[in-house]
């Protein structure tokens, strides 16, 4: 059995290549769930949902998020009701979210809720939340604290961020068998996610770090910073206000203390001798993940390393 930890659209393309060559079942992915948050008093749960739409081949390619061909029908008539509606929800996801909403208000847990969710989509692999407590990433900017969903899909990473801070966290618990996957895992993959605010929310909540710098099973990530910027999302501007270096060997610098190996790519191919000073193992490759080759390809070399 393997572990990976995942948050959104990086992870989930990650994971599409993994599923063809390892079986699903024997794959427990930890799921981020620090940009939760509640929309129409709907609980959303982004990076689940991404990752879940996307193993059942329903994601939308283009957008990575949503459902492929998915109409805004409801989002429309709000929009003439007064509503704001900036985080955009199509009619068919609105339906996950008055699931789990539902699931919830009967009492049953966010971990509850998702495993029955994926198992209803037809998915054999474990999805787990990192914690069924509420954890949520919000960020100090020029324009003040908001959540980070603001500013990612609101405010389209434009403010200046000065701090993240992930509310919830000192107090949360690992879901019931996050911390037993990764202590029997014969390996630990850390896809390209965000490292501040999708795998370091994961990190944040208590026992999970220790769990990995503890694990017998190797722990091999892959960076999402190629040539010193993200392909998708904020992950550079936010390690820049964390006061890391936006490059392979500032991830590397993150995961130092339970991390093995790192991929990065050809392009930061000489950072490699920095990663390896830090005692973690570079294996440069092409990390972009265009075609479903290129994600089976990388998938398969993450795999070897677990071996090595």
């Amino acid at each position: 059995m393997i572990v990976v930890l995942a948050g959104g659209v990086g992870a989930a393309r990650f994971l599409e290549g993994l599923v063809c060559v390892f079986p699903q079942k024997d794959i427990t992915i930890i799921g981020n769930v620090a940009d939760d948050t509640e929309i129409y008093g709907l609980h959303i749960s982004p990076d689940l949902d991404i990752v879940a739409y996307t193993l059942a081949g329903l994601v939308d390619p283009a957008k990575g998020w949503g459902f492929r061909a998915d109409t805004f029908e409801c989002q429309n008539l709000l929009r003439k009701y007064g509503f704001e509606t900036w985080f955009k929800i199509g009619d068919k996801d609105l339906a996950t979210h008055i699931y789990r909403t539902e699931q919830l208000r009967h009492g049953r847990k966010l971990s509850e809720a998702t495993d029955d969710f994926s198992r209803r989509l037809g998915l054999q692999v474990r999805l787990l939340p990192a914690t069924d407590d509420a954890i949520q990433t919000h960020l100090l900017t020029e324009k003040g604290w908001m959540h980070f969903q603001e500013y990612m899909v609101k405010r389209k990473t434009t403010p200046r961020v000065y701090q993240v801070v992930f509310r919830g966290a000192i107090s949360a618990r690992p879901v019931k068998g996050v911390i037993e996957s990764i202590a029997n895992a014969s390996g630990i993959i850390v896809a390209p996610s965000n490292p501040i605010v999708s795998i370091g929310a994961m990190l944040a909540v208590p026992r999970i770090r220790s769990a990995l710098q503890e694990t017998k099973g190797k722990v091999v990530a892959v960076s999402p910073i190629i040539g010193g910027k993200t392909v998708k999302g904020p992950a550079d501007k936010l390690m820049k206000a964390s006061g890391v270096r936006p490059t392979a060997v500032g991830v590397a610098e993150l995961y130092r203390d339970f991390l093995d190996t790192l991929i990065l790519d050809r392009v930061d191919k000489d950072l490699a001798p920095h990663i390896a000073e830090l005692g973690i193992k570079p294996v440069v490759t092409d990390t972009l993940m265009r075609t479903n080759r290129a994600k089976v390809r990388l998938a398969k070399i993450a795999l070897g390393e677990l071996k090595h």
